[in-house]
């Protein structure tokens, strides 16, 4: 830290002249606590999907299941809506949207189905309009982000949304399709995210925070338990209307918005306890992605299979180990290998199919003419540089 206060730094003699003069881009270094909490709430995906195989008369993990999904999947939309408050409907954007969520949908929608078939069900179906399993949160993510510039223009972006799950919580006329009804009831938490700022996320991560979250998770878990013979598990799913329940019409805004806060509370408990520095798993945070859509082909193939039917699992420590396992798979899909593979059809370039933008036409060759007027004068170089970097 003192070194940087030296005139040459740690160096006993000064660098060449060349080396002096010439401008070094700016580099963007990624936010650990957000890889970090990525990377945990794409574990605690996971896990869920594992523990939701073994329900059956397990009371115990239905209790921890419950309390897995009121919050892991708010965390991880919360998260996306924070990435996504730039966006708008420039053409950068949207082809970012088109090869990084539409065209991953069609390719896992089509292998999914075809997984199905070679599995399970040899007629079964190839339909882009009904998510099949994980993929209604690519739909979600395409309409959301859609949305985005309305949410940024509105007054009251958060009590709309909130709005809007609830009404969608009693009106099952919306039906399957793109499976709407999950986009609508999670739309406030993408919301919320839109509204966050990094001072935010700093409250939460507090020691004062970090304590109070212990007794939280604690009540958390035993309000779970007590729910699992009070309460129907596919409310946590937030993907049906109340009439399918069978429940009066009124409870559904209600328990849309009493899930919200509970989502809110727990999500605010779980970045508490997320590390803000670099772990040795913080580099996984950018292959989030690639264990969510990948994984559920393992947990599909043992639904398929039948391997989740031996009695075995109803045995604490095998529930453990089916524990460890998730994690141990969908951390092992989120590494570099696995991304350089896959990578041609979760985040292909895909530059073919679009016209060539004027504007970044226009700023390649503002960059190129600023390298050769860096040659000339490389101190206006680095003011240019450092205005850019400002903006």
């Amino acid at each position: 830290m003192t070194s940087s206060l030296r005139p040459h730094g740690d160096r006993k003699s000064p660098s060449p002249p060349d080396q002096q003069t010439r401008p070094s881009p700016p580099s963007r270094q990624r936010d650990a606590f957000f890889d970090n909490a990525k990377y945990l709430a794409i574990v605690l995906v996971g896990v869920g999907h594992a523990w939701g195989q073994i329900l059956d008369g397990n009371r115990t993990v239905e209790t921890l299941y419950r309390v897995l999904y009121t919050f892991h999947m708010p965390a991880f939309i919360i998260i996306s809506g924070y990435f996504s408050r730039s966006f708008d409907l420039s053409p950068k954007r949207v082809k970012r949207l088109v090869t990084g969520v539409v065209v991953p949908y069609v390719v896992f929608e089509i292998g999914y189905a075809l997984h199905r078939r070679l599995s399970e069900d040899p007629s079964n179906d190839i339909s882009l309009l009904d998510p099949t399993y994980l993929l209604w949160f690519l739909c979600a993510l395409f309409v959301w982000r859609l949305t985005t510039p309305i949410w940024q223009t509105v007054r009251w972006p958060l009590p709309i949304s909130l709005a809007i799950a609830a009404l969608a919580s009693v009106t099952p006329s919306i039906g399957n399709d793109l499976n709407m009804q999950r986009v609508l009831q999670f739309l406030p938490c993408f919301v919320l995210g839109l509204l966050l700022r990094p001072e935010h996320f700093q409250l939460v991560r507090r020691r004062s925070v970090r304590i109070l979250s212990v007794p939280v998770v604690a009540a958390a878990l035993v309000i779970g338990w007590w729910s699992v013979p009070r309460m129907e598990t596919g409310w946590f799913y937030r993907n049906a209307a109340v009439q399918a329940t069978g429940a009066p019409w009124w409870s559904g805004p209600v328990v849309t918005l009493a899930l919200f806060g509970c989502s809110l509370v727990l999500t605010a408990c779980f970045f508490a306890w997320v590390p803000g520095r670099r772990m040795w798993f913080t580099a996984l945070g950018a292959g989030t992605i690639y264990g969510y859509l990948l994984h559920g082909f393992v947990v599909k193939q043992g639904t398929f299979s039948g391997w989740f039917h031996d009695p075995v699992w109803d045995t604490p420590l095998a529930g453990l180990g089916l524990t460890v396992a998730a994690a141990t798979v969908i951390t092992l899909l989120c590494t570099s290998p696995v991304r350089r593979v896959m990578r041609y059809v979760v985040e292909p370039r895909m530059d073919w199919a679009f016209k060539r933008d004027p504007g970044a036409a226009a700023r390649g060759r503002e960059t190129r003419e600023g390298g050769r007027d860096a040659a000339r004068d490389p101190a206006a170089a680095t003011r240019d540089s450092g205005e850019k970097v400002s903006v």
